[in-house]
């Protein structure tokens, strides 16, 4: 009566990851914490070593086009080796 039934009785495997692992790692993380009537904040991290952080609405607006720009730069997400020049 108290044994259980199902899948995890018969040993079935079960994924670690949900969503599957199609090769894709984030690279770059940027966070926003912008609470009503408080002083916005930010960070922008990447893997690369990128660390950069900001605080009150103009230097977060700033650092996220910073982070967009980085993006497009970053070492870790355009490698350059086995491309060839057009």
């Amino acid at each position: 009566m108290g044994e259980p039934k199902g899948a995890a009785r018969k040993g079935v495997r079960t994924s670690s990851d949900p969503h599957g692992n199609d090769g894709r790692r984030p690279v770059a993380w940027l966070h926003i914490v912008a609470p009503r009537g408080a002083v916005p904040t930010a960070t922008s991290k990447c893997a690369c070593g990128r660390d950069r952080s900001a605080v009150g609405k103009p230097r977060v607006l700033a650092l996220i086009d910073d982070h967009n720009a980085h993006r497009t730069a970053c070492p870790l997400r355009n490698r350059q080796e086995g491309r060839t020049a057009a």
